[in-house]
């Protein structure tokens, strides 16, 4: 008996070391962590428990049956984070570059159907240099089968990706499918094809971090959700994040204990807008102070700046954020603020996490650009988004929601459930001198008239009380008390069932 013991730690010893000493080394030196290290920090100390640790590859070709290592590149299992239960996969580097075999993937795939099977999140660890060579075709059913259950699980689980090494090929696809994806500055990239074929194809001499890095896919193309310096801070904002997020679509958003009074009144809120309609104010400023503790977990932070989305607490429940952000841009709709908040909106709506949206929007961004990218159709995305939204949506107009863009940002009209407005609300079809310009087009030679007919037009229309005697605006409130009214509608919405017509699934303007 003890012999079968003592074989059983020096197989577990030998799975545990990975590609050996000196590539574990080497996997410091790039100052990395490796694949157990990453999920020893993520987990719950003491709570990973392991499947698969024994798997290797059945690859005969190219001398493979000589080089079996336990595991084969990828450490799989379940664990907790503060109690609460979630599946990992963390790939290792220094197993065959943590390539994917066929072996390989069906480790991923078995803890993937588990944690559908248990409603609980899936984290993903991706540190790997894509499909493994020498599996050929193998390999590549291998992702297709993983890519299979990323589809499946949208919208059942959370899916989280951590990009932690290099990500290439059809490896990028599993992660862009995911929830949300981070990625470790100056030590991650993904693409779909590599700096060399690049410059092969398309003559383009591009590195490898501007091709694909963190801050390409944080700022520009949108990939990413966040970035981060190391990967121990990855992995601590990971376990945030989650924090914040159900287990599955059959629970409800955590509650967390809370030390903040719900009726906590900002005075500071009264001359948060500015006097001159057109000066900036920081949206973020009133974000924090409607938050339990002020705490605030923004998403793409990098990306549209001119929206904000992000999580925060009221009375200890998860509430999804979408705000519109005056400091940039003036706050306009483009085709990338829009991307970016229906996604959100929809993930909000697949886990019944309720939606505040703060609303200063002056119109869509106009201009060649914008309607040559398609704005129309991406606009339409987080009109629709919004619209099939069923879950508890509060709405807090702050200064301006002109036009097609005030029916867009979750008004009463794409079924808010509580749409309120501070005193100094503009809900109107567009500005006053705008407006004035085309009722009296006639009268525009006479300045001092047409500054008249403005003035006229602003004191009629320029606040919130035309929307409000229409039952558009269920009230206007008073800056200081916003956390109590948004907090006291979301207390009452708690109980809120609304079923969108049957269907197979919608049709949303991608």
């Amino acid at each position: 008996m003890k012999d079968i013991l003592e074989e059983l730690e020096a197989r577990r010893a030998a799975a545990r070391e990975g590609g050996g000493e000196r590539r574990i080394a080497a996997q410091h030196g790039k100052g990395k962590l490796t694949a157990r290290e990453r999920i020893e920090l993520l987990l719950d100390e003491g709570s990973f428990e392991e499947f698969d640790m024994f798997v290797r590859h059945r690859c005969t070709e190219f001398g493979m049956e000589a080089d079996r290592p336990a595991g084969d590149g990828v450490v799989t299992g379940w664990g907790t984070i503060n109690g609460r239960m979630v599946y990992v996969f963390s790939q290792d580097f220094t197993v065959f570059g943590g390539s994917l075999s066929e072996t390989h993937a069906q480790k991923i795939c078995k803890i993937m159907d588990m944690a559908m099977q248990n409603g609980a999140p899936v984290i993903g660890l991706n540190d790997s240099g894509g499909a493994r060579i020498q599996e050929g075709v193998a390999s590549l059913a291998g992702y297709a089968e993983v890519f299979q259950r990323n589809i499946m699980a949208s919208g059942v689980v959370p899916q989280i990706s951590v990009i932690m090494g290099p990500c290439a090929g059809g490896a990028v696809y599993s992660p862009a499918m995911t929830d949300f994806i981070f990625m470790v500055r100056d030590s991650s990239y993904m693409f779909v094809t590599g700096p060399d074929v690049v410059k092969t194809v398309t003559n383009e001499i591009v590195t490898a971090e501007e091709l694909g890095g963190a801050k390409t896919h944080t700022a520009k193309s949108s990939v990413a959700d966040g970035a981060f310096a190391d990967d121990v801070e990855a992995m601590m904002e990971v376990r945030r994040l989650v924090d914040f997020l159900p287990a599955s679509n059959r629970e409800k958003p955590p509650v967390r204990p809370f030390f903040d009074d719900p009726a906590r009144v900002e005075m500071s809120l009264d001359t948060l807008i500015p006097d001159n309609p057109n000066q900036p104010y920081d949206m973020k400023e009133l974000i924090l102070k409607l938050a339990d503790e002020g705490d605030f977990y923004e998403i793409q932070e990098d990306f549209a700046k001119n929206i904000i989305t992000g999580f925060i607490r009221l009375e200890g429940s998860t509430v999804g954020v979408v705000a519109n952000q005056p400091m940039v841009l003036a706050g306009c709709l483009d085709i990338d603020s829009s991307r970016k908040a229906a996604r959100f909106v929809r993930f909000c709506d697949a886990f019944e996490i309720p939606i505040l949206t703060l609303v200063d929007v002056p119109g869509f961004l106009p201009g060649t650009g914008q309607e040559y990218g398609g704005v129309i159709k991406h606009g339409a995305k987080l009109l629709f988004a919004y619209g099939e939204a069923t879950v508890p949506k509060v709405t807090v107009i702050t200064r301006k929601a002109y036009g097609g863009a005030y029916d867009v940002m979750a008004s009463k009209h794409l079924r808010g459930d509580f749409n309120y407005a501070w005193p100094t609300a503009e809900i109107a079809v567009m500005g006053a001198k705008g407006a004035t310009e085309i009722l009296y087009r006639s009268e525009l030679g006479d300045k001092e008239k047409i500054a008249r007919r403005t003035k006229d037009y602003e004191d009629r229309f320029a606040n919130p009380f035309v929307a409000a005697e229409r039952g558009f605006i269920d009230e206007v409130i008073m800056p200081h008390s916003t956390r109590r009214r948004v907090a006291r509608a979301f207390a009452s919405l708690r109980g809120k069932s609304l079923q969108n017509p049957w269907k197979k699934h919608d049709n949303i303007p991608l």
